[in-house]
């Protein structure tokens, strides 16, 4: 598989690692909460910043992200080889 090709995983550290590598930090959307189906964001150093997004812990993060059944869908690299920040959270 190509580095350009999207990428799922559950896996916790290998979730934290890539989002740290890039600068990331757990977010979600203010206003929601876990039994509410919780929106989970990454925000990201130097990125557009959101008033609506709320820093949240790795264990918060993760927890929701459980909760809510979620697979993360990611890219490492684009297509000219520069270091991808594309990501989503799909349905298992």
């Amino acid at each position: 598989m190509k580095d350009a090709d999207s990428k799922t995983t559950t896996d916790h550290s290998q979730i934290q690692r890539w989002v740290e590598i890039r600068g990331g930090s757990p977010a979600k959307v203010k206003g929601t909460e876990s039994g509410d189906s919780a929106l989970l964001r990454i925000e990201f150093r130097g990125g557009k910043k959101e008033d609506k997004l709320e820093k949240i812990s790795w264990d918060d993060f993760f927890k929701i992200f459980e909760e809510n059944g979620l697979t993360f869908l990611y890219q490492e690299k684009l297509k000219d080889g520069s270091e991808s920040r594309f990501f989503k959270f799909i349905s298992r």
